[in-house]
């Protein structure tokens, strides 16, 4: 049983779930924080994104497998497809099943959530926008995430659709103040992606995938990392500042030593495999930042 299930466990990635579900989870956060919360609402939020991440994982494996991109990169994957457990076709059909699952929970979220045609219909066409992202992602003539715009991508839907999308679903109102925890939340999932796109640089220049990395070039891409956690930490601390206001929405902070030894060791590893490790590590601390900033949100 586990020889047959093992090519799919490991082909879906579920340690990148966090990335998504972290989203979903400070949205709802900030709506307990309003005393508007359901919890039918965040079951199905946290359903349809992690569809949505499983989606844009196969979809990931298609695409580059279609270009022959990380033919060569057993040392950081070892995904079905790669390992020749998994085959074209198998993981079509596994595309086409997975995009089925995210409309069906994505409406049954939309018909339990939205009050209106409006609501529905704008919801709708995010839902759709998000399957699309992930899809053409690698697969197709052009994918965006081969010419540099993967970054401003999960910004978007890691960020600032997931957390607003998912406060606005509980509370039914915007509130502009919390674009700065989406914006935090986003970047720390940009984060994770550019120690991927750093630590396969070298295969991703000579499969032509033009990452932000490959075009910025190693170096501006560990400032660039450092950067990315500097305007993250920035954005949070505003909101718990102006709007949370107790010493709890500063919890958070608590991770920012582990931050200092990851970013010291960005800009220390010189091979493919010494920076395996941190891409694991930079999931974790996002995890952790997000979950200590929830757990602050609803304390306050």
């Amino acid at each position: 049983m586990y020889n047959k299930f093992h090519p799919w466990i490991i082909s879906l990635r579920l340690q990148t779930l966090p990335l998504s579900l972290s989203a979903v989870l400070i949205g709802n956060a900030l709506a307990y924080w309003q005393h508007q919360f359901n919890f039918w609402i965040l079951l199905f939020s946290l359903i349809t994104a992690s569809l949505l991440q499983i989606l844009a994982n196969l979809a990931n494996d298609y695409g580059d497998e279609i270009k022959g991109c990380d033919q060569n990169n057993l040392t950081a994957h070892t995904r079905g497809i790669q390992l020749g457990l998994i085959t074209l076709k198998q993981l079509k059909i596994a595309l086409w099943i997975n995009t089925f699952l995210c409309v069906s929970f994505g409406l049954s979220l939309l018909m339990l959530a939205c009050n209106n045609i409006y609501e529905l219909f704008s919801f709708i066409l995010l839902g759709l926008l998000s399957i699309i992202a992930a899809i053409t992602y690698t697969i197709g003539k052009k994918p965006y995430g081969y010419i540099g715009f993967g970054d401003l991508s999960v910004l978007l839907f890691f960020g600032l659709i997931g957390v607003m999308g998912s406060y606005y679903l509980q509370t039914k109102v915007l509130f502009l103040p919390i674009i700065l925890p989406a914006l935090g939340c986003g970047l720390l999932s940009v984060a994770v992606l550019n120690i991927n796109n750093l630590r396969d640089i070298e295969i991703d220049q000579n499969h032509n995938k033009r990452t932000l990395v490959v075009i910025m070039g190693k170096n501006m891409g560990r400032y660039y990392h450092l950067l990315l956690l500097l305007i993250a930490f920035c954005c949070l601390s505003l909101f718990a500042y102006n709007c949370l206001q107790t010493v709890w929405s500063g919890l958070f902070i608590l991770i920012l030593p582990l931050f200092i030894k990851h970013i010291y060791a960005v800009f220390q590893f010189n091979t493919h495999k010494e920076a395996v490790p941190l891409l694991l590590q930079m999931v974790k601390f996002a995890l952790l930042t997000n979950l200590l900033y929830c757990l602050g949100i609803i304390l306050s």
